[in-house]
């Protein structure tokens, strides 16, 4: 999760208090505002279709995420006129939507 949301998405990981820390996971802040936290769960199942989306610079998101190898999935167009969108999968099989700003 490390080598996406900070290697490939550039998010600076955040440091959890102790004792949240000792439950592993981590948190990543999120560019423009926000936070995103990262958990560990024994019986994990990845997230298909409820997923968070997240605004950004949508020409060099969809580029990192490419050059990375991870799926860039252009919505239609005429679902949300005028604003550019794309879906990919985290390292666990996570859907994540980026908009452009």
């Amino acid at each position: 999760m490390r080598a996406f949301y900070a290697g490939v998405l550039g998010w600076s990981e955040q440091p959890k208090p102790p004792l949240l820390a000792a439950r592993g996971g981590c948190w990543f802040a999120v560019p423009g505002g926000g936070e995103l936290h990262v958990g560990v769960e024994a019986d994990f199942r990845a997230a298909r279709k409820a997923h968070p989306a997240f605004v950004v610079d949508i020409d060099a998101v969809s580029s990192a995420v490419a050059r990375a190898g991870a799926p860039v999935n252009w919505a239609d167009p005429a679902e949300i006129p005028g604003r550019r969108r794309f879906h990919t999968d985290d390292p666990v099989g996570n859907r994540i939507e980026f908009l452009a700003e």
